[in-house]
């Protein structure tokens, strides 16, 4: 196994709290750590610190063609991975506890964040919209 193949199962067992078990006392207990996130992004720190100079530069002038080539490494491809896998679990968590101060169903929310695994800018424009939805409402 690989540093690219632990990201998703580090960070699988908090998706799974938050989509089919959200309103046990557990879950939210759990989801309130800011470090949440961590797991996958040992991960990511694994595989960039190797290459901290190669990666820095490519950062500070950014280039489409050195990206690229440094995305086409099996480090690059599991960094970004690692970095994906820990910003949609942050981004699911702010999701879960802003669902819940909307009072916004489970039923509503954790679909969205299964779409938010797959497919993260779509699940949070679609949170975005029902949460405001939810808002206006409200008002």
């Amino acid at each position: 196994m690989t540093v690219f193949d632990l990201a998703f199962p580090l960070a699988a067992p908090f998706w799974a709290l938050l989509i089919f078990a959200p309103r046990w006392r557990w879950t939210a207990r759990i989801m309130k750590s800011p470090w949440v996130p961590l797991l996958p992004l040992v991960c990511y720190f694994g595989l960039v610190l190797p290459h901290l100079g190669e990666w820095g530069r490519a950062m500070l002038r950014p280039d489409l063609g050195v990206l690229q080539t440094l995305l086409a490494t099996p480090w690059g491809a599991g960094l970004v991975w690692a970095h994906l896998i820990a910003f949609d679990l942050f981004i699911a968590r702010w999701m879960y506890f802003e669902g819940r101060s909307a009072g916004l169903s489970p039923w509503i929310v954790s679909p969205i964040l299964v779409v938010t695994i797959f497919l993260s800018p779509f699940g949070l424009v679609f949170f975005l919209l029902v949460r405001s939805a939810r808002l206006r409402s409200l008002a």
